[in-house]
């Protein structure tokens, strides 16, 4: 089949500016050329490729909101948006590589960060030089993380943590965690390096979902940091929910990434597998799956180039975000579903990349916010009457 064609039935590239669409197009291309010839073997064999770590860095993509003085590129939301479009169209696991240094690790630095832990991590963070993960999810608590067992207890100038978190993308290859965990003050992050005694992060194998991911438990025993390791700029449970927030507006374009991919992959092949004398895409069931595949996928596109407006304005909100993680995550999973049984038989062959989709997506529609909770978070607001129990 030939090079990827992006669905753009309304003509939504006039609505980017020169520079969103330059980055765009750079990113469209490594992935072509340099990640999917790798994808299919990573995959199979439940690995990442950590070699690409500085073609990652040397594209701008980790941290790329983050002002240049800390390292980033000081781009706009959109661009951002474009940037996990482009990668989770070539994986999922390589969108949530870029997502969690970025979004989880740069951005809880930045924010809520001292100089001094801005200045130590997010050059080297951007530069590729030190990886990070976020543990928040713990064995018992994924979508309730106020019950969190893990704790950092006062001890001189210190804080000595204790606990377990789950579930954890780049845990086992992070030089850095950020760690949220109760403290007699209530629940506070910390900035972990990864090889301090009594810190593991050992990683989780036998995932028939996001294979080219890394995936990670961490164990922490009697963890000692200083009190300059805690980020003093947020208490509670609002500093982690905000990272997810962003973490989640990029997942809302990649889910559109991965749609991408998966359709233009069934158009393609259904335009050239000959099914009783003529292309399986001159069938009326084939016409309307694409029919109703490419209107959703449509209207994905414009809820995420408007979600990122908003944020760039300033004026989003989290339950926006939701609405758009929820919707976006959704129309990627039942695109690729879909275009899985239009492939027949090949759809299982990793050959194709759309059962490869369909099975990441299954665990993209689970973290960050489970499809149910996102539902429970849009009904709230429409509401005002709040439905968690």
């Amino acid at each position: 089949m030939s090079s990827f064609q992006q669905l753009d039935f309304f003509a939504l590239d006039d609505q980017f500016s020169e520079e969103e669409l330059m980055v765009r197009d750079t990113v469209r291309s490594w992935v072509g050329e340099r990640f999917m010839p790798v994808i299919m073997e990573h995959w199979e064999n439940g690995t990442f490729p950590m070699e690409m770590t500085s073609e990652l860095a040397e594209l701008g993509v980790f941290g790329p909101t983050i002002p240049e003085e800390y390292g980033g590129a000081g781009m706009n939301s959109v661009t951002y948006g474009l940037i996990c479009q482009e990668l989770e169209r070539g994986d999922s696991g390589l969108r949530s590589f870029v997502s969690v240094q970025g979004s989880l690790v740069m951005y809880p630095i930045f924010a809520f960060g001292t100089e001094e832990q801005k200045q130590e991590w997010l050059p080297k963070l951007a530069s590729g030089e030190a990886i990070g993960c976020f543990g928040l999810t713990e064995p018992d608590f994924g979508s309730n993380p106020g019950g969190m067992l893990t704790t950092a207890r006062k001890d001189g100038d210190d804080y000595v943590l204790n606990g377990r978190k789950m579930w954890i993308t780049n845990g086992t290859c992070a030089q850095v965690a950020i760690v949220w965990a109760k403290t007699e003050d209530g629940i506070r992050g910390f900035v972990v390096p990864t090889d301090l005694p009594g810190f593991s992060a050992p990683e989780q194998k036998h995932k028939w979902s996001l294979r080219a991911s890394i995936t990670s438990e961490l164990v922490m025993e009697d963890v000692r940091v200083p009190a300059s390791a805690m980020l003093p700029g947020v208490k509670g449970l609002r500093g982690p929910l905000s990272c997810l927030t962003q973490a989640r507006y990029g997942i809302a374009w990649g889910g559109v990434g991965a749609a991408l991919a998966c359709f233009d992959e069934a158009l393609q092949y259904s335009k050239e597998r000959i099914i009783f004398d003529k292309p399986l895409a001159g069938f009326q069931l084939a016409q309307a799956k694409l029919a109703e595949m490419g209107t959703q996928i449509t209207m994905g596109q414009m809820l995420a180039l408007r979600l990122g407006r908003l944020k760039d304005e300033g004026t989003f909100t989290p339950q926006q975000v939701s609405m758009a993680k929820r919707n976006n995550v959704r129309l990627g999973l039942e695109t690729a579903r879909t275009c899985r049984d239009m492939l027949g038989a090949n759809g299982i062959s990793l050959e194709y990349q759309t059962g490869r989709h369909m099975l990441n997506l299954e665990s993209v529609i689970t973290y960050e916010g489970t499809h149910d909770i996102h539902t429970l978070i849009v009904g709230h607001e429409l509401t005002g009457l709040p439905a968690y129990a």
